[in-house]
């Protein structure tokens, strides 16, 4: 993947660092996006006897996956390069599918679950390499998408009964 730097921040990590960091965090940023409008999608369509419980919960997760998209392109910015943030970007770098907003509601649950956590274990598997490059900071952040889709795959898993 291709991602533009402006300049080389000075912050103690080595420009092949930050590239490296910047591009895993753009896919990061990707994925967050993509799950955030399937999530709004599900939270406008969904339908059924469970509608006002699910209604909230999707308002609810996509609101804290919309406050992760900031926290992520900022700190792609911090190490020196341009976030992506458009929808032909995100789709070539995202592993999720968009959704659809026509599924039944016990599909939807059953979706988000598992995207949840697809990008758990996804982003787990980039905290050893942010801890290599001694970026504490992005560490920190990547442990808390960690934390943050791993509660939500919870929260799903026990809306589906599962």
């Amino acid at each position: 993947m291709m991602i533009k730097s402006e300049s080389h921040v000075d912050i103690s990590l080595s420009q092949l660092n930050c590239e490296d960091l910047a591009g895993m965090l753009s896919e990061v940023l990707a994925d967050t996006y993509v799950l955030y409008l399937k999530t709004q999608n599900f939270h406008w369509n969904v339908k059924g006897p469970s509608f006002p419980a699910l209604h909230l919960l999707f308002e609810k997760q996509y609101g804290e996956l919309a406050e992760a998209v900031d926290l992520i392109a900022e700190r792609i910015r911090a190490l020196g390069y341009l976030a992506p943030g458009s929808f032909a970007e995100f789709l070539k770098l995202t592993a999720l599918d968009e959704g659809d907003g026509e599924l039944p509601a016990q599909e939807m649950i059953v979706d988000l679950m598992r995207d949840h956590e697809k990008m758990a274990q996804h982003v787990r598997t980039l905290i050893p390499k942010a801890e290599k490059a001694h970026d504490q900071a992005t560490v920190d952040l990547l442990s808390g998408r960690s934390a943050a889709h791993e509660k939500a795959a919870w929260m799903l898993r026990s809306s589906s009964g599962e």
